[in-house]
């Protein structure tokens, strides 16, 4: 038989407790955010700690996920309820709304010409893209790789039936390009310079070669943006004053986004170059360039159908 003192004293000790215990934090407080090893704004966010610092101040908690591989895993999480925000390519989140996934784009970053491409392997004799009929090619599927091949084919007249896709994910087409088991791989940085530099390959067209009108994309789920509006504008706010400090430092941003990815230092100089560029609320010019993309997408068979941009997107300030 326990004690009145006993009892009296567990009470005490118990509410002391529960006055000093750290307060647990409140669920619409904390914001899940899915991260790439890519060259984008969130992995130079994460890597900086600028996201927790200004949030912290504000009572909320960051809380990282990742790193995803790619876009379309990180879009799957985000359908599936475990994060709230994450980046892709527009490409990839055209692929995603016409899966019905419910995600809204609220940041837009037209790409870089090069930081994106095709590149050959060396000894496979492609110079230009109209040398890749009757050879394979590494590409994501719907994503920014199968964009890139397709639309350099159009934009030569190449029968895009006499070109082999071998669908593949990011991780996966490397060391089938270097071993040769692919004649060429359509992709972008990081991957890019790494088949250029440590693959010994050899870019025959990139972004302005092709044509394209890809572009980096931060997105969030719908309900996130609709419920916790002010959240996410305070995030982009962050993310606007990181891109800056990017711009105006290429060499630091490309040394950061290399250290994240696990890539050879030296090639950061270069991912910087590329990557580092202006990001911006989506304009009613992004839309229609993200609408366009689209369109040729269903055009060409990529997706099955042609998804709502304008319903895809908020505008933020």
């Amino acid at each position: 038989m326990i004690s009145k003192r006993t009892f009296l004293a567990a009470v005490i000790l118990f509410s002391a407790a529960a006055v000093f215990a750290p307060p647990v934090q409140a669920a619409d407080q904390v914001v899940r955010i899915g991260w790439l090893r890519g060259p984008n704004d969130i992995t130079l966010v994460k890597s900086r700690g600028t996201l927790e610092k200004a949030l912290s101040a504000k009572g909320i908690k960051v809380e990282w996920a990742g790193p995803f591989p790619a876009a379309a895993p990180a879009f799957e999480a985000l359908n599936a309820g475990s994060i709230d925000i994450t980046a892709g390519s527009s490409t990839s989140a055209i692929a995603a709304l016409s899966a019905r996934i419910p995600l809204v784009i609220f940041a837009y970053q037209k790409m870089a010409s090069g930081s994106e491409g095709i590149v050959a392997t060396k000894g496979s004799g492609i110079a230009t893209i109209r040398d890749l009929a009757g050879k394979k090619v590494a590409v994501n599927r719907g994503g920014t790789g199968e964009y890139l091949l397709m639309r350099g084919l159009e934009t030569n007249g190449i029968d895009p039936a006499s070109v082999e896709r071998v669908y593949l994910s990011p991780s996966d087409s490397g060391p089938s390009f270097s071993q040769g088991h692919v004649d060429a791989w359509a992709t972008w940085d990081p991957f890019l310079t790494i088949a250029e530099k440590a693959y010994d390959g050899t870019v025959i067209a990139d972004g302005a070669a092709i044509r394209s009108d890809n572009a980096v994309v931060l997105v969030a789920s719908r309900e996130f943006a609709k419920d916790k509006a002010d959240q996410l504008q305070l995030v982009f706010d962050v993310i606007k004053a990181e891109n800056a400090w990017a711009v105006a430092n290429k060499p630091e941003a490309g040394a950061i986004w290399a250290k994240e990815m696990n890539v050879p230092a030296e090639l950061g100089a270069k991912i910087g170059e590329n990557n580092a560029v202006p990001t911006t609320a989506v304009s009613q010019s992004a839309v229609k360039q993200i609408n366009a993309v689209a369109e040729w997408y269903a055009k060409s068979g990529i997706i099955p159908e042609m998804p709502d941009i304008a319903a895809g997107v908020v505008e933020l300030k």
